[in-house]
């Protein structure tokens, strides 16, 4: 299978014989897209740029961790493990064509999973079992990426790439051929975008400012397999490697007659940004109880664990949540819904 072999491209060093790196690899089928950004724009209805949820079914506009219990108050989750009631959301991607309107890009699923869209959720643990591994605590939250962002930042795990026909598995954590950039040409196999999260954690906050401070990636080592390098000594504590993994649906756009006569780029978040830059990742932990520890101590693989519940593609897919702001984010539209707050 793909993800396998994309598990053995994450193995540090590449001797022969050397065994898959145990990954958590789960579907989080769409929960919700709305215009809500607990994280950044608390309370805000709407919030700037829409967004797409998945996870526990409590999300809602605030969800402030001194009085929002993510487990307490969802009855259920679109995500794989029924023990994870976390959110995940990220940037929705548009078509522009060539007549000006735009158009929401589908999402379709990652190799070997079933939903309805979404989100591919991976926690990867140390390279070694020996290494523990933190799990996240109740109230911990954190941010990659900038909304804001219209040029090439240091945010070097937040990609895209042009995917093959037949799929690529090589160097998943935003290796070549991945760029910040959104591709420039028509992909056969869509466009994938991947989102990886920092694994060392002060120890201390579970939440920051600009919920970036209190996480770091290591400083020095290969940081790009799971939860291996070195972290620095502020923020000294190992925790799992989150990474979201989303495909999105382009190739149902390949089509010249749509596209721009110049041949430029068409592909817009909707954050307004066509560069590319503007894609994050937003992550509020919300696994019951020991579950996720449970599971980085079993060094669980895939989307089996026999530490954690799991429920079928059906279920899943049946934990929806109805959208707060009405407004149409499907059909052709002269606006991104949200470019007139950007104005």
């Amino acid at each position: 299978m793909q993800w396998k072999a994309l598990a053995l491209a994450l193995l540090v060093g590449q001797s022969s014989g050397q065994a898959f790196m145990e990954m958590m690899r789960f579907q989080c089928s769409q929960l919700v897209i709305d215009r809500l950004d607990p994280l950044v724009n608390p309370g805000l209805i709407p919030s700037p740029h829409l967004h797409q949820i998945v996870g526990g079914n409590s999300f809602n506009a605030s969800m402030d961790p001194a009085d929002h219990d993510l487990v307490a108050g969802s009855t259920c989750t679109s995500c794989t493990f029924t023990e994870d009631f976390s959110n995940y959301w990220t940037a929705v991607l548009y078509f522009r064509a060539r007549n000006g309107t735009y158009k929401r890009v589908p999402q379709f699923v990652s190799e070997g999973l079933r939903a309805d869209g979404g989100i591919t959720v991976y926690y990867i643990p140390a390279p070694d079992a020996n290494t523990k591994v933190t799990a996240f605590k109740p109230g911990f939250r954190m941010l990659v990426g900038d909304a804001a962002a219209r040029a090439k930042t240091d945010v070097r795990k937040v990609c895209h790439r042009c995917m093959p026909k037949t799929g690529d598995a090589s160097n998943v954590n935003c290796g070549a051929p991945d760029s910040q950039e959104l591709p420039s040409k028509m992909c056969d196999g869509g466009i994938r975008s991947v989102i990886t999260f920092p694994t060392c954690w002060d120890g201390k906050n579970t939440d920051s400012a600009n919920h970036q401070d209190h996480v770091s990636y290591p400083e020095t080592g290969d940081t790009s397999v799971g939860s291996s390098g070195t972290c620095p000594t502020t923020h000294p504590v190992k925790i799992p490697q989150v990474m979201l993994e989303v495909m999105w649906d382009t190739r149902i756009f390949n089509d010249p007659d749509l596209w721009p006569e110049d041949g430029s780029q068409p592909f817009v978040w909707s954050t307004g940004d066509s560069s590319g830059f503007s894609q994050h990742g937003d992550y509020v932990f919300g696994w019951k109880d020991d579950s996720l520890q449970r599971a980085m101590d079993n060094r669980c693989n895939g989307a089996v664990c026999s530490a954690l519940k799991v429920q079928s593609a059906e279920d899943a897919m049946k934990c929806t949540k109805q959208r707060v702001v009405e407004e149409d984010y499907d059909g052709w539209v002269t606006e991104i819904p949200g470019m007139a707050m950007a104005a």
